[in-house]
């Protein structure tokens, strides 16, 4: 038995990469976010925040105080706690900003995550001053403070 079937519409979703700025990755600079034109049709990639440095060096800090976590003997959950909290504020503000419309709302944002990283730089100086955090610890995530620190209090302004 033969069966004739008639296809009457396809529709195929087809990724095209346009390389707009000449730099390889497909796309163009549209303000914070990245344009890429997918199927015909331009879309705009609103995730562009995680291409930040001042975010991808808040998530490493981050994984820093992960890890240090672990080596915070017991009797010291207040700092730890404090750390943590604080530690997740900046990149949630840094992408909060990134979202926000208005250029004073975003620097409001902005500026809310660089007072949770000056919080952050106080809490590992009370962990070191108590000797609870190892000197390499405490080191990098000064150097990555420092960074946060300054990119966003450009960003704030």
């Amino acid at each position: 038995m033969v069966v004739n079937v008639n296809v009457v519409n396809v529709n195929v979703d087809v990724d095209v990469n346009v390389d707009v700025d000449g730099d390889g990755d497909g796309d163009v600079a549209v303000d914070d976010r990245s344009l890429h034109v997918r199927g015909g049709c331009y879309t705009i990639s609103m995730l562009s925040f995680r291409k930040l440095d001042v975010y991808q060096c808040a998530i490493e800090f981050l994984a820093l105080t992960a890890e240090a976590a672990e080596q915070i003997p017991r009797g010291n959950a207040v700092l730890l706690d404090q750390l943590r909290r604080a530690a997740a504020s900046i990149p949630l503000n840094i992408a909060e900003a990134a979202g926000r419309t208005g250029q004073a709302d975003a620097m409001r944002a902005y500026a809310i995550a660089r007072g949770s990283a000056m919080e952050c730089a106080a809490v590992l100086d009370a962990l070191s001053v108590l000797k609870i955090v190892d000197v390499r610890t405490k080191q990098r995530g000064d150097e990555l403070l420092e960074r946060v620190v300054a990119m966003l209090t450009k960003l704030c302004r």
